[in-house]
Formats: structure tokens, C-alpha cells, sequence
């Protein structure tokens, strides 16, 4: 890869707000079939897909290609393209498509700029609830209502599992091995709760929801919730306490303070023996 330097690559505050323009016309696109009778088709993996998934992710590659040409993407519906660039967007058009077939207004799309593997932006995005959060490098994470203004928000200080509320969105996406840890750990909590897909890290990192565990993921669903929890406060690595990258295995930790989320993986590493 050619070397960054400042005259050639668009900083983070740019990309925040080109990917916030992206954001705002995803809203609207998805909304358009959001409880339509939209077909619904079946990928390679059996998840399912629908025309929502395939246009909303056509129409923000063609627009981040206008603006930077140079840019690799990374799409769930359109697959890869560039992605030796220095900047690489990942993008996740529907995240939560049995969610949004269902009617059930808790779906999102998620966008992630990653800067040589790292990620620097990312956006959680709710069109029908019209909630956003957006985290930037070296900056606080941004909460938006809908209202047009935004604020700063943060983690909860929750430091103990046994205090914690945590979250998946269904025990159905663990295998076998990993239901039986994700049970043993998530016992230990105060409260546990199913459902939420992309919102529930939003809800860690507006202090809501302490802890996400979860476990079949892909770097469209977890790249941009880096920013978002970590300039919130939090801390997100895989179940081993790893950092996140493309090559990561899909199982994911989210946790509302570091002392949380050291407790939470020792207790992941005892229950796989």
C-alpha cells in the first residue's frame, strides 16, 4: 500500500460526514419497502435477502465511488472490490433483514471506514426509528435522535457481570460450543436479553445495555460498531480479547467499561474448557 499522508487522504471528519450523507439516503431508500410486500430470496448461507439489501448497498457504492474513486468497498450484498486501498468502506445495507421482512422496525444499516485495516469511522443508523450513532477516531461517539441535533454520549459504568444487562440478538446464530458458553456467561448477569441486531450497541454505548455477546458474524456487522463503543467509553474486541479486523472469527464482545469486559472474556475463556 502507498503510504497515508494528509494531502492525499480525506480525514476522519470528512469521512464522518460523507458516511452521514450515505446514511441519510440509505434512510430513505430502505424505508420505501419497509412492510411492502417485497420477495424474499435466500442466499448461499440461507439467510435471507431482499431487493431492500441489493439497492440500498448498489446506491451507496455508486455514490462513495463518485466521491473517492480510489477507496475499496466491502459490501454484504456486492462483495469486495479495491480492498488492497489504504481506505476501504464496509457496508452492511440491511442489518437485521429478518427484522425488516418481519415489520419489526429495529433493522439498520451500518457503514465503517477503515483506514489500513484499522477502523476509523463508523455509523449505526435506525431509518425507522431514525436514531444515529457515530463514532470517529480520537473523538466522542455522536448521538442523534432524529431531532437534527446531536450529542456526546457514553457507557454506562457498569464494571461487574453480575450488575450487567447483556444482550444477543438470538441464541439460534451460536453453534453448539458456543450456546453452551454464551448460556454459562450470560446466567451470571442481573438481566439478559434477546432480539436488537445493529441497536443493541448503540444502547451499549448510550449507557442502556452494558454487554453484547455474539457469535456468526461478519466484518459488515461488526467493523463499525468499533468507533461507536470504543469513543463511547467502551470496549468491543472477539472472545479472546482481540482486536477486531477483517480476518476476525465473527464471535464478538461489547462491553459498557474495560473492567466489565476483562471479566466477561476470563469468564468466556473458563466456560470453553
Amino acid at each position: 500500500m502507498s503510504p497515508i499522508t494528509t494531502d492525499m487522504t480525506p480525514g476522519t471528519l470528512e469521512l464522518a460526514g460523507f458516511a452521514a450523507a450515505l446514511a441519510d439516503e440509505a434512510r430513505g431508500l430502505s424505508r420505501r419497502w419497509f412492510r411492502t410486500p417485497v420477495a424474499v430470496d435466500s442466499k448461499a448461507d440461507d439467510s435471507p435477502v431482499t431487493i431492500a439489501d441489493r439497492e440500498v448497498e448498489a446506491a451507496l457504492r455508486r455514490r462513495i465511488a463518485d466521491r473517492y474513486p480510489g477507496h475499496g468497498i466491502f459490501g454484504e450484498e456486492h462483495g469486495r472490490d479495491r480492498l488492497d486501498s489504504d481506505i476501504v468502506w464496509v457496508i452492511d445495507p440491511i442489518d437485521g433483514t429478518r427484522s425488516f421482512i418481519s415489520g419489526w422496525p429495529i433493522y439498520g444499516t451500518l457503514l465503517a471506514v477503515l483506514e489500513r485495516g484499522i477502523p476509523v469511522v463508523g455509523v449505526i443508523d435506525m431509518p425507522v426509528l431514525g436514531e444515529r450513532w457515530t463514532g470517529r477516531a480520537g473523538a466522542p461517539t455522536l448521538y442523534g435522535d432524529g431531532s437534527g441535533a446531536e450529542r456526546a454520549c457514553r457507557t454506562r459504568d457498569c464494571r461487574r457481570l453480575a450488575d450487567a444487562t447483556v444482550y444477543t440478538t438470538s441464541p439460534d446464530a451460536f453453534d453448539a460450543a458456543g450456546l453452551r458458553v454464551f448460556e454459562t456467561v450470560s446466567r451470571q448477569a442481573r438481566t439478559r436479553r434477546f432480539g436488537g441486531d445493529c441497536y443493541i450497541y448503540g444502547l451499549v454505548a448510550s449507557g442502556h445495555v452494558d454487554l453484547v455477546i455474539e457469535a456468526g458474524l461478519q466484518p459488515y456487522d461488526y467493523l463499525a460498531m468499533q468507533p461507536v463503543i470504543e469513543g463511547a467509553g467502551g470496549v468491543i474486541t472477539d472472545w479472546e480479547g482481540k482486536p477486531l479486523t477483517m480476518d476476525s472469527d465473527g464471535r464478538v464482545v461489547a462491553a459498557a467499561t474495560a473492567d466489565l469486559h476483562a471479566e466477561v472474556v476470563a469468564a468466556i475463556a473458563r466456560a470453553a474448557v
